[in-house]
């Protein structure tokens, strides 16, 4: 059996990040510690090629995991979409993600929407061996999660949406050390749809929001100790402004900010009594909790928490409604994280299908996300049903 490397690839990413913190720690080096970080992954190729954008860019089919409430002002009555995306495609050959959407329209003058959405997370095939570095037998963890979400349309201009989650994560080598973690989730989410005049044209503005992840803790361990899901805000605009009959350009922008507390760091002199206690004061915060202290419970204050801010600009160009060029830039604070990259997309519609694609180059150095390629493929029903007819 040929031998795979993920789980000493993901090691040595481990333990350069620990030497690293220690390197720059009187740089303040401080990036917040989640569990299940396959979450915050932009699936969709459009969000993604605008630089992980979509709490308020126009509705489309992939609306689900960036804004469920975007589904009501959608012309279709219905529509699904697969999405695939390697991950870290520079340093392993079987991380991936896969994620799958739909949603349907109903009611009178189709004013609810419900979706869902499954997305699966692997991590490859990792080898385990015994002491006596013999081959005792592969094990594949993953990440999954499942959600279904309502929407309503509550005013001719403003939608909003509640998403439930179920999440589980299965890291299990074989002993009783790990074992699966099972997790619950909830998202609360607005967007604003409105129309007003600039100069010739008639501009289409966007705002949204999306609280997401909000729910329970989850633990790998049997419950001695638990992690934070990726709580996270995230607002947005956009701004769409037809040229003329065929051509139209969109400008929009997301910022970020996990609800997560951030870790306090040692301080010099610190006891093993001190450390123990400051690691149990932050294992031991509830997740609901750590949301309102998160707001401002960073270190250096004010500006680390906004460091903690990330942002995302992007730009999206369409002809005739059928093709799409699009380009985007994500950032990220160096101290907390240091994921800055640029993304470029395209994407082709037709009335039953539409095809995107999306290439991220990073804009920092030695980024093992630099050259990630995210495919999606969508469906209208409306569309599908014409041309069976």
């Amino acid at each position: 059996m040929q031998s795979k490397s993920n789980f000493f690839t993901i090691v040595s990413l481990l333990s350069f990040l620990m030497l690293f913190n220690n390197k720059v720690f009187s740089q303040q080096y401080n990036p917040i510690p989640v569990a299940v970080p396959s979450l915050q992954i932009a699936p969709d190729a459009r969000g993604g090629g605008m630089g992980d954008i979509g709490v308020a860019s126009m509705p489309d089919v992939y609306s689900h995991y960036w804004n469920a409430a975007k589904y009501p002002f959608i012309t279709a009555n219905g529509g699904f979409a697969i999405s695939y995306t390697p991950w870290l495609s520079k340093l392993v050959g079987d991380i991936d993600l896969v994620y799958v959407t739909g949603f349907w329209k109903f009611g009178n003058e189709n004013l609810n929407a419900i979706s869902a959405s499954l997305r699966y997370f692997s991590l490859g095939e990792v080898d385990i061996f015994d002491q006596n570095t013999d081959y005792v037998m592969g094990v594949f963890p993953n990440e999954l999660a499942f959600d279904v979400a309502y929407s309503r349309k509550l005013s001719e201009t403003f939608s909003g949406a509640v998403t439930l989650r179920y999440i589980r994560a299965d890291y299990s080598t074989g002993n009783d050390e790990t074992t699966p973690g099972n997790a619950f989730s909830a998202d609360i989410a607005g967007y604003n749809e409105s129309y007003f005049n600039l100069g010739r044209s008639e501009a289409l503005l966007g705002l949204g929001f999306n609280i997401s992840n909000i729910g329970t803790k989850i633990s790998y361990d049997g419950g001695n100790t638990s992690m934070f899901l990726p709580a996270n805000l995230r607002l947005g605009a956009s701004l769409g402004i037809p040229i003329d009959n065929k051509n139209t350009f969109s400008f929009s922008f997301d910022i970020n900010k996990l609800l997560v507390p951030t870790p306090k760091l040692p301080v010099v002199g610190e006891t093993d009594a001190e450390k123990q206690k400051r690691i149990d004061d932050y294992l031991n915060t509830s997740s609901i909790t750590g949301i309102f202290k998160s707001l401002a419970d960073a270190p250096d204050g004010f500006k680390e928490e906004m460091q903690e801010v990330m942002w995302s600009l992007g730009v999206e160009y369409f002809y005739n409604n059928q093709f799409s060029l699009r380009t985007g830039y994500f950032h990220e604070n160096e101290y907390k994280g240091n994921r800055r990259y640029v993304a470029f997309g395209a994407g082709f519609r037709m009335s039953a299908f539409q095809i995107d694609a999306a290439y991220l180059v990073s804009t920092a150095q030695s980024n093992p996300l630099d050259q990630t390629l995210r495919l999606s493929l969508g469906f209208d029903i409306d569309g599908i049903r014409q041309l069976m007819r």
